[in-house]
């Protein structure tokens, strides 16, 4: 059956969503703040779970529509065919959000909008009592600005629950995140890349999954698998085509380095766990003598990094120390490239010693950062670096 399908997305992002998508192959009707809306099936949702990098989840748009009144908002989800996702022993929760509405009290209107799915229900299956002992089915209901979207969610725990974080740091970077920030730079699967403030490994592991082709939701599993709307067969299906396009030959430059001994631990167990251990190299040391390290003497190479910053920067003197050297690294090294994600405002100057060519603002949780893209020179086909 067609569908309208939603993926959500952290503010600043949804331009790299929408690409994933169009890559998988599906047309795009609308893109908003957080949210890119496309039309699929229940194939898609499979694919959509098992491929997206940077989106935060994949939901069922079921309706929209405006409510003024509780009535209103009661009548029109009662009119949705539930019977066709939820059967009888589904368990089925309401979840709800409203902006800028007249209906503004989220517990009244998740209280209506769960009356309206249960007096359906019990028209369609002729029962009083509902067990909801069976499948989780996540209604939510968002309200902004009067107008009602009904979403029904097939994710369950967020996309960027990769299952591969068996180890952790301080202030770890979302997986979903970390995938954006290696799209938006300029690596690419024959490129090196180097993360020279690697903590958990997640920049690295992400770069890793895409040079291999590996899909993210590979192995963990979805809300919707356990649905009788979405065949069993698709997750079989899917998941073998998934497993087939892995890419096992082609060899990857990835480096990472830190400091502490404790996030060197964590980043080789999650290497281990993603499965992609073979392809990172990872070792202990200070990003502050970047220009000693022997990668430093290959040309075009890419820094994907995301230093200490705000709760997490620490000693001023010790992030000064990594601005410093940063600077002197690409002035030695005019064809490598700096893609640097941080909330502190000073790093732009100290850490290149110029403008970033590019910048955009996203959000790591909750905190404000700056993805600052320092672009460098293209070496020639002889490796000289063209003036």
């Amino acid at each position: 059956m067609k569908l309208e399908l939603i993926a959500t997305a952290t503010f600043g992002l949804e331009a790299v969503v929408k690409r994933e998508i169009e890559a998988l192959g599906y047309k795009i009707l609308r893109s908003e703040d957080a949210k890119i809306t496309f039309l699929g099936d229940e194939r898609a949702v499979v694919r959509s779970n098992l491929w997206l990098r940077t989106a935060d989840r994949v939901q069922i748009k079921m309706a929209e529509f405006a409510a003024l009144e509780f009535e209103d908002l009661f009548q029109q989800v009662k009119g949705i065919a539930w019977e066709e996702w939820i059967p009888a022993d589904g368990k089925f929760i309401v979840n709800g959000s409203s902006v800028k509405s007249k209906l503004s009290s989220v517990p009244a209107c998740q209280s209506v909008a769960e009356k309206a799915v249960v007096e359906r229900l019990k028209e369609c299956y002729g029962v009083d009592y509902f067990t909801k002992s069976g499948a989780l089915y996540e209604i939510k209901i968002t309200i902004l600005k009067d107008r009602v979207t009904v979403t029904l969610d097939t994710t369950g725990p967020g996309l960027h629950k990769r299952g591969y974080r068996v180890e952790n740091v301080e202030a770890p970077m979302k997986e979903t995140l970390a995938a954006a920030l290696v799209q938006l730079s300029f690596w690419k699967k024959d490129r090196l890349m180097v993360d020279p403030c690697c903590g958990s490994g997640t920049l690295l592991i992400e770069a890793a999954l895409m040079g291999r082709n590996i899909a993210p939701g590979l192995n963990r599993h979805f809300t919707a698998e356990e649905w009788d709307a979405i065949p069993a067969k698709l997750w079989k299906e899917e998941r073998k085509a998934a497993f087939e396009a892995i890419d096992y030959d082609t060899e990857l430059q990835l480096y990472g380095v830190d400091i502490n001994p404790r996030a060197i631990k964590a980043a080789i167990a999650n290497a281990e766990e993603a499965g992609v251990d073979d392809c990172i190299q990872i070792r202990q040391g200070d990003a502050a003598n970047i220009g000693t390290m022997d990668f430093g003497k290959k040309e075009g190479g890419v820094v994907v990094t995301n230093p200490p910053y705000g709760e997490r920067i620490g000693d001023r003197k010790s992030i000064d120390r990594i601005y410093d050297a940063f600077c002197q690294f690409f002035r030695e090294h005019p064809t490598w490239s700096l893609f640097m994600v941080t909330s502190d405002k000073t790093a732009e100057k100290k850490a290149f010693g110029r403008p970033a060519d590019r910048r955009r603002k996203l959000f790591n949780g909750r905190l404000e950062v700056c993805y600052y893209q320092f672009h460098g020179q293209k070496p020639d086909r002889t490796g000289r670096t063209e003036k």
